[in-house]
């Protein structure tokens, strides 16, 4: 069990402050109950993690999420997240199709960026729980959040970024009394994974890489560990093992220059996942890229994470990969690979 331990002077001074004249507890109250279901009987609930275990002791009300994409798996059971961290420097509430409305007039405080938290802004937010499971969380962090409120950290069986979406929103549903929605909500997305398996069976016979250009010479193919080729072996595909045998311990993909672009040929397919039509661009004038087969291949997709001129955000979707951007995802992405498109 993680302890709620004494607040230190600093934070219960600015916590006093903010409570005394308003302060965030008035913008947003966190549980929506109108749209999830709260199981009676759900509370206290243990969840073991890296750290040790939490005790959540009764329902959350003001939930602050500190993983990358929890604000996803909260958002689905009906909880609006007080606080969350920025990712793609978009603000966790920005033009992502699949939430923008479940966010509503009730935008979250941004309390970090990436791992990078901000303590004094998430103490003045009086949060009754903290998730943090598509997280780096270290330890010193743990403590000090746990000081201010039960912080479920991410799982201890999987490396950091590695746990499978299902594992991750099935604890965010426990922490939040909301275990067998959050379970039908799994099943669901299980489904529709499904259904593009028996709607393409010939997504089995075929090995696909996604993969990623940062700057010029500078290649990124994700391992199997990554939500984004996690997504395409769900979809049916087979997943490059010369990719997860270039790629170094701790790392969540292979990177390499371009006289190593020949392993993009080891995959039918390649869906580059980039920042846009110049860094497409870019790929494609490779001089090394253009003699691969692959490189000729109609199967080779690419997908910007977000479209500024459509809105359309297929790359972060699959990069999200939680229970409400998948079908978004798979809706958007099974045209462009089918040729539908």
């Amino acid at each position: 069990m993680s302890p709620r331990r004494v607040v230190p002077a600093a934070l219960l001074t600015l916590l006093m402050a903010l409570t005394a004249c308003g302060g965030a507890g008035e913008t947003n109250t966190g549980t929506d109950s109108g749209s999830g279901t709260s199981a009676d009987g759900a509370f206290p609930v243990t969840i073991e993690h890296k750290y040790g275990e939490t005790t959540v002791p009764e329902e959350p009300e003001r939930v602050v999420t500190l993983g990358l994409s929890d604000q996803d798996a909260a958002l689905a059971l009906g909880v609006t997240p007080v606080g969350a961290v920025d990712w793609f420097l978009e603000e966790p509430y920005g033009s992502w199709p699949w939430t923008e409305e479940l966010w509503g007039d009730t935008p979250p405080e941004v309390v970090g960026e990436r791992d990078e938290y901000n303590m004094e802004r998430i103490a003045a937010l009086e949060p009754d729980l903290i998730i943090a499971q598509y997280s780096g969380m270290q330890e010193e962090q743990y403590e000090t959040l746990s000081q201010i409120a039960p912080v479920v950290a991410q799982p201890a069986d999987h490396p950091d970024y590695a746990a499978p979406w299902q594992e991750m929103s099935l604890r965010i549903g426990q922490a939040l009394g909301r275990e067998d929605e959050m379970r039908a909500r799994i099943d669901d997305v299980e489904a529709s994974f499904a259904q593009v398996r028996e709607d393409h069976p010939e997504f089995a016979e075929e090995t696909a890489i996604v993969a990623d250009s940062f700057e010029p010479g500078a290649y990124f193919a994700f391992a199997d560990t990554d939500p984004k080729a996690i997504f395409f072996a769900e979809m049916g595909f087979q997943l490059s093992e010369e990719v997860d045998a270039l790629v170094e311990d701790g790392m969540n993909g292979a990177e390499f220059g371009s006289e190593r672009l020949d392993v993009l040929d080891s995959a039918d397919r390649v869906i580059w996942v980039t920042s846009g039509d110049e860094a497409d661009a870019r790929i494609q004038d490779e001089p090394l890229y253009q003699r691969l087969d692959v490189a000729d291949s109609e199967g080779t997709v690419f997908v910007p994470y977000q479209d500024a001129e459509t809105g359309a955000a297929i790359g972060a979707a699959f990069s999200f990969n939680t229970v409400l951007s998948i079908s978004y995802a798979i809706d958007e992405m099974t045209p462009l690979l089918t040729g539908a498109a």
